[in-house]
């Protein structure tokens, strides 16, 4: 029965907790969805080190957390940059979209910052949004245009929406995708191969081929549905947010869908000892849920 469409909609009985599914067809949810906090204004860049804790920023309120293995959830940086998408570098560092200068940062253990990149061609970035770090250290970043009240700017100083990527111990970034009307959630699998990258505006999230020095082809459209961030699971499924979760097949199959009472699903990823419960930063709160598949990060 697992593979057949379960409406389950049951509520959890314990605190905290909230509907488990609207459905899910592979049986890879483990349990109820917990609620961790609802004490921010809108978080996002969900991120997990090496030992499986998870970070996240409140951007409006320019802070990143720690959701610590033990479960406590601890301020990590204060003045954090305006921080959004975030992820891990093999260095055990913390690279960012630094959204209030449209910078992309390399925040370390002791939380010194370095700039890895500023601008592009001496022109400022729309906003770096999402990244995903490949094996060799090179960065996919997307650069949607959101205009934010800290700005002085009121428009782009670029023309585009685009996907970049910052070569290893390069200090500038190279155009790899483009034709989008808002590129946003990036992720690429752990083989190297491809990259997924969300054209938000449109509904639709493409597949892309990975070659040489970060270069992008064969882009098809992977399923009609537009992404804020995303990860994939060791199976190789894509997990999309928005509204709630959403889970799609290696081959673009509607899987699984997991609600989350919240107007927004922005961003998650798979965390604690052993990478089998997904973290989900939504609006206002962080937010967890067990699963029966390890994610890849």
């Amino acid at each position: 029965m697992k593979k057949l469409l379960a409406v389950i909609g049951l509520l959890g009985v314990m605190k905290g907790m909230a509907q488990v599914v609207a459905f899910d067809s592979a049986g890879i949810v483990g349990g109820p969805l917990k609620t961790i906090s609802q004490q921010f204004l809108f978080t996002e860049g969900a991120a997990v080190d090496k030992k499986g804790n998870v970070f996240f920023t409140d951007q409006p309120n320019n802070k990143i957390w720690e959701y610590t293995l033990d479960g406590q959830l601890v301020l990590f940086m204060d003045s954090a940059g305006r921080s959004n998408g975030m992820y891990f570098d093999r260095k055990g560092r913390l690279i960012a979209c630094a959204d209030q200068d449209d910078q992309i940062w390399a925040i370390d253990g002791k939380k010194r910052v370095t700039v890895l990149v500023k601008d592009f061609g001496g022109r400022r970035f729309n906003g770096p949004n999402d990244l995903w770090i490949d094996s060799k250290g090179g960065i996919f970043f997307s650069d949607p245009y959101y205009q934010r009240d800290y700005w002085v700017r009121t428009k782009p100083d670029l023309e585009g929406e685009k996907v970049y990527y910052l070569a290893p111990g390069a200090s500038a970034a190279v155009v790899v995708a483009e034709d989008f009307k808002r590129p946003n959630g990036i992720v690429g699998t752990p083989d190297g191969r491809y990259l997924y990258v969300s054209d938000l505006n449109a509904g639709k999230t493409y597949k892309y081929t990975i070659g040489a020095g970060g270069a992008l082809s064969e882009r098809v459209l992977f399923c009609p549905q537009g992404s804020d961030g995303m990860t994939l699971d060791a199976q190789g499924n894509l997990y999309l947010t928005g509204n709630g979760v959403t889970v799609y097949s290696p081959e673009g199959r509607k899987i699984a869908r997991i609600p989350v009472p919240e107007k927004w699903t922005g961003n998650l990823c798979f965390g604690g000892k052993d990478r089998k419960t997904l973290f989900i930063t939504a609006s206002t709160g962080f937010y967890s849920i067990p699963m029966k598949t390890k994610g890849v990060e």
